[in-house]
């Protein structure tokens, strides 16, 4: 298995150059970390070139690193994470490529190296609002079109900006700023005297 890696690993490397920032093999998987912008080029090669041969990108995801291992994490906050499959050669690999601006990430869409991560980009849109350029109807998925804010990011409130409640007097479905108040929930544990016996 460590052969086969060792040897993933070096064809990637052969074949992606500088394009690498780094390639780690933890866990018997591969984890490449690349330049941002290189990312339609670093996707076209992985799934063009033939010792590599990844043609299917299985899951893309968006990652918000700002209070990663408990807030030791230097380096860009948001990144996006490809899960690759090779199904002719068997293998899989992860890549993660970082947004240079924390404030406005951007990365470019990968739809037209695999158009099945169209709704995996938008996604991580919604979810983390990290922006995909290129993508052809880059909108929200999961949340609300009227949704303020992006839920996954570590700052988003718990209990989020605003909550949604149909009014019976307007006959319709209205927001309104958040009325729950925050509280810890313990579980409560109840024993009983002949439980289990």
């Amino acid at each position: 298995m460590a052969s086969t890696l060792e040897a993933l690993k070096s064809a990637a490397e052969a074949a992606l150059g500088a394009n690498i920032l780094s390639a780690t093999i933890d866990r018997h998987e591969l984890t490449l970390v690349c330049r941002a912008d290189t990312i339609i080029e670093t996707c076209t090669l992985l799934r063009d070139t033939p010792s590599l041969r990844f043609e299917q990108c299985v899951d893309l995801c968006g990652m918000d690193y700002s209070a990663y291992r408990d807030g030791v994490w230097e380096g860009s906050r948001f990144a996006v994470v490809c899960h690759l499959l090779s199904v002719a050669n068997n293998q899989r690999v992860r890549v993660r490529f970082f947004a240079t601006d924390d404030d406005f990430p951007v990365v470019p869409s990968l739809v037209d190296v695999w158009p099945g991560v169209n709704w995996f980009e938008r996604e991580a849109f919604d979810l983390y609002g990290i922006i995909f350029d290129g993508h052809p109807d880059l909108r929200r998925l999961l949340t609300d079109y009227g949704f303020v804010g992006h839920p996954f990011r570590k700052d988003f409130p718990l209990s989020g900006h605003v909550e949604m409640r149909y009014d019976p007097v307007q006959a319709r479905v209205i927001y309104q700023p958040v009325t729950i108040e925050p509280r810890e929930n313990t579980p409560r544990i109840i024993r009983e005297e002949n439980y289990g016996g």
